[in-house]
């Protein structure tokens, strides 16, 4: 899952604590088995991490400055617990805006590029 978070609580996105206790929190919220873990705190400000669990990665990278997070979900299992899991990290950073992105991973073909579920309002997102 692709997850874009915007309009975020700025000091949330910016504290290291609080990032990395969100994503070990999420990896739980999921049944995920935590295998480690690797989070940096950026200068003048930002984070990011990853949290490895033996279904894949969880990783973040915040941009606090503008208030927005970018988060990967790239695990096997239910899409409902996955579902749960973007709502409890949206929550946690307060993001009044979001977009999620789910795609099917290691499939052959076509089908293989194409969005499975998307969220509100993806036109005019930019990669930051």
């Amino acid at each position: 899952m692709l997850v874009e978070l915007r309009d975020c609580n700025a000091d949330a996105l910016n504290d290291l604590t609080a990032v990395q206790t969100a994503l070990i929190a999420t990896a739980k919220r999921i049944d995920a088995t935590i295998i480690g873990h690797a989070f940096h705190q950026f200068s003048p400000q930002g984070v990011t991490g990853v949290v490895i669990i033996a279904e894949s990665h969880i990783c973040i990278h915040t941009w606090p400055e503008h208030r927005y997070a970018a988060v990967d979900i790239f695990t096997c299992g239910d899409t409902r617990r996955l579902d749960e899991a973007t709502q409890h990290i949206a929550e946690t950073f307060g993001s009044r805006d979001r977009s999620v992105i789910s795609l099917k991973r290691g499939q052959l073909g076509p089908a293989a590029a194409e969005p499975i579920q998307s969220e509100p309002n993806l036109a005019g997102v930019s990669g930051a």
